[in-house]
């Protein structure tokens, strides 16, 4: 199967090859020539991931702006998150 271009993948399919470059070097059951070629293009992947990333999270700014909510606010994985003594 033919790779598609780098900045024609959605961040859905960056996301996912960049899996499978992951799973592929740690079998190590391939080339160093190889190997190094995906890791490089995981690289590439990688950034190109936090650049969409960082888009998505500025045009969010933006439309909350337009709102009239100043700023983000950081999400508090914590309050999600039960305590041990809130298990049962």
């Amino acid at each position: 199967m033919a790779k598609k271009k780098l900045e024609n993948l959605s961040f859905e399919e960056s996301l996912n090859e960049l899996d499978t470059i992951v799973q592929n070097l740690e079998q190590g059951d391939i080339d160093l020539e190889e190997s190094m070629a995906l890791f490089e293009r995981g690289l590439t992947l990688s950034k190109l991931s936090q650049n969409k990333l960082q888009a998505a999270e500025q045009k969010v700014k933006i439309l909350l702006e337009k709102e009239g909510q100043q700023q983000l606010q950081d999400f508090d994985l914590s309050a999600n998150i039960p305590s041990s003594g809130d298990l049962s």
